[in-house]
């Protein structure tokens, strides 16, 4: 180790620094991919093969290098979309463009995670609309328009008890807080059951004459409930609500209007009504 240490040039250190930076962006842009799922699969059957080479066991160690033969050639065949997509994003440049749209989401996701658990913990009911590409100019353009900085202080504020905005809707979009006072059409859905109040059925109601995405929070039940093509999922974890306000925010939401399946893994336990 000493003398490979003397023997290390200033080279080879840029040459080690660049090519990891460049598997970390890559790795970037095959998270959450299925593609993703593999890398973690041929890492951990590595490092199993070089433990088993270590601790001389012939016959594990073989049959790990065989797999691993496999999935170098198999990899090119089965991932052949998000291989392309990945050289497309580097051609580009749009490796470092997510980047910054990433972090930008993260941030918008947090102000609104914020407001919305705050909501939450104090049982405050809020009804909170992220306009996609149906604009929703109908709902706000009779309501007070704020074009305001997303603040998680303004998001509560809005919603405090007493204000003469609390009991309307907010709409959002990426940018910006629309408008706040907004009053929606309550869905018609004769199954829905009967304990949902009226702020749930105008979050239901809304997404069914547009592909927005409603997140209501209930005073009665302090939950925060999910609604979109006129499908409503209730009691939405952390986790879930962060995950779907980062890709909201972070533009993956207009160019993937499936959103909603990427997010169905996570929710189907959960109870639609």
């Amino acid at each position: 180790m000493s003398e490979m240490l003397r023997n290390l040039r200033w080279q080879d250190c840029v040459d080690i620094l660049v090519i990891a930076y460049m598997i970390y962006r890559v790795l970037l842009l095959l998270r959450n991919t299925r593609a993703f799922q593999l890398v973690k699969g041929f890492f951990l059957v590595t490092v199993l093969s070089f433990i088993a080479r270590g601790l001389a066991l012939d016959t594990l160690s073989w049959l790990l290098n065989q797999i691993l033969s496999l999935l170098f050639f198999a990899v090119p065949i089965i991932f052949q979309p998000e291989l392309r997509k990945v050289l497309e994003e580097l051609g580009r440049g749009g490796i470092w463009r997510r980047q910054k749209a990433l972090a930008r989401g993260e941030s918008m996701a947090d102000e609104v995670g914020k407001a919305l658990s705050y909501l939450r913990a104090h049982k405050i009911g809020a009804l909170v609309v992220l306009q996609r590409t149906t604009g929703l100019k109908d709902f706000w353009s009779t309501a007070v328009k704020l074009n305001a900085e997303i603040t998680q202080e303004l998001l509560i504020s809005i919603f405090w008890v007493n204000n003469p905005l609390h009991d309307g809707a907010v709409i959002l979009d990426t940018d910006e807080i629309i408008a706040a006072g907004c009053y929606l059409p309550l869905t018609e859905n004769a199954d829905l059951s009967r304990w949902l109040g009226t702020r749930h059925r105008a979050a239901i109601g809304v997404t069914e004459v547009s592909d927005c995405i409603s997140l209501v929070v209930s005073e009665e039940r302090g939950k925060i409930s999910m609604a979109i093509n006129g499908r409503l999922s209730q009691d939405l974890k952390d986790a879930q609500i962060r995950k779907l306000l980062v890709q909201y925010f972070a533009g993956a939401d207009q160019t993937q209007q499936s959103l909603l399946e990427s997010l169905h893994d996570e929710i189907r336990s959960l109870g639609d009504d």
